[in-house]
């Protein structure tokens, strides 16, 4: 009786520790912070020290943000839509940390990785301007995700990769690349 009850004892506590790791996991995605308020945000993350402002994010827009854990790998932004900061505008990260998105992209994903996310292979746009590096889903599973991923080369770049326009590269091409996520954004 006592070893059934010890079995007991142990699987519960292996169970427990399994619950927790998960909802750790779960804790530093995109989809936990979708819909979400300052407050609620504040409260989830309430060791995250978070920063708060307004600043341009594009074509001269400005909005409120907040960054939690600042100078930190776990560093993230987050733009309100408004001053009374109810409703997330986008979310981005760029850091090597705990971030990642529902379905597994973080920082450091490779291009045959997302591609295998997507289930269809995916196309980026060309280097060395504003949106450097941006993937398009092609049709693939994320096509309507929201999740935004720019691709950044680890590899030597030519010439021909630069520049605002769609990239036709080959596999091999896209092999010398080596091409890893470099920032995942969310956006409504």
């Amino acid at each position: 009786m006592k070893k059934l009850l010890l079995a007991i004892i142990s699987i519960s506590f292996v169970a427990c520790g399994g619950s927790k790791k998960a909802a750790e996991n779960e804790r530093y995605t995109l989809e936990s912070l979708q819909h979400k308020t300052y407050e609620q945000v504040l409260s989830m993350y309430s060791d995250a020290n978070p920063e708060e402002g307004v600043g341009g994010i594009e074509e001269g827009e400005e909005r409120p943000y907040t960054v939690l854990y600042p100078d930190t790998e776990n560093e993230i932004l987050i733009t309100w839509k408004d001053e009374s900061k109810t409703s997330i505008f986008e979310i981005k990260y760029a850091e090597d940390g705990k971030w990642k998105s529902a379905n597994g992209i973080k920082v450091g994903t490779t291009y045959d990785e997302l591609t295998k996310i997507n289930g269809k292979e995916v196309k980026f746009y060309g280097f060395g301007w504003d949106y450097s590096g941006a993937v398009d889903w092609n049709g693939g599973k994320l096509e309507d995700s929201n999740i935004r991923v720019f691709l950044n080369p680890e590899g030597e770049i030519a010439d021909k990769f630069y520049g605002d326009r769609m990239i036709d590269a080959s596999p091999e091409e896209i092999e010398a690349l080596n091409l890893k996520v470099s920032t995942i954004m969310y956006r409504d």
